[in-house]
């Protein structure tokens, strides 16, 4: 449970439909060192919010029949209610 709720802290939120990239259109993610690693195990999640609170950044969403609890910037999540449909796209990289 731990792991997922490492996995899903590290989600990016999205509105609508995106479409898919391909590996090379992936971001890159910097470790201590500056070395460049692309992010792994990628996949989306239809959702529906459930819960938002403002000013910590913390938002409760429904999917695939699981009760997820993500993080965003608050600054991100100003105009997100409660109701709201979303995509969540997942991924994760390893690094230390």
């Amino acid at each position: 449970m731990k792991r997922l709720a490492t996995l899903i802290g590290v989600a990016a939120l999205a509105f609508g439909a995106a479409g898919a990239a391909s590996a090379a259109d992936m971001p890159m993610n910097h470790d201590g060192a500056g070395a460049m690693h692309a992010a792994m195990g990628e996949h989306s999640m239809p959702g529906k919010v459930t819960m938002v609170d403002h000013k910590t950044g913390m938002v409760h969403v429904l999917s695939m029949g699981m009760h997820l609890t993500v993080h965003f910037p608050p600054s991100t999540i100003e105009k997100l209610k409660a109701g709201d449909k979303i995509i969540l796209h997942l991924g994760y990289s390893i690094g230390g």
